[in-house]
């Protein structure tokens, strides 16, 4: 098993590559503005969990997250062409509200200072 360190290496670049990729080479609408927020990969490398996000919110999530599925051995054959590994992980994707509930908080914040 790689320790944690590989680990964080491995997802790192599964991020960067998958980003990248997204950027230039993916031309489905469903997965325009899509922003790779996370990458985590399980200690066995079978699964690479990946937490995405987009400008719109979760208005788009759903759309998203098809569209991604849709795509996932087309990303998975591509990453793993450009990435070495023995066994490439398979490719999980969820939605991240992270950058939303910040938005929140932060006008939230905004309208207390506003207040005083």
């Amino acid at each position: 098993m790689p320790n944690t360190v590989r680990l964080q290496r491995i997802a790192d670049r599964i991020r960067e590559v998958l980003s990248e990729m997204l950027i230039k080479e993916i031309s489905d609408p469903r997965l325009e503005q899509v922003t790779i927020t996370d990458v985590t990969v399980d200690r066995e490398l079978a699964y690479a969990n990946i937490f995405v996000s987009c400008i719109e919110g979760s208005v788009r999530s759903k759309e998203i997250l098809v569209g991604l599925k849709h795509a996932s051995g087309f990303l998975r054959r591509e990453l793993s062409n450009r990435i070495d590994l023995r066994a490439f992980p398979r490719l999980r994707f969820h939605w991240d509200p992270t950058p939303e509930n910040a938005d929140h908080i932060e006008k939230l914040l905004y309208s207390l200072k506003k207040d005083e």
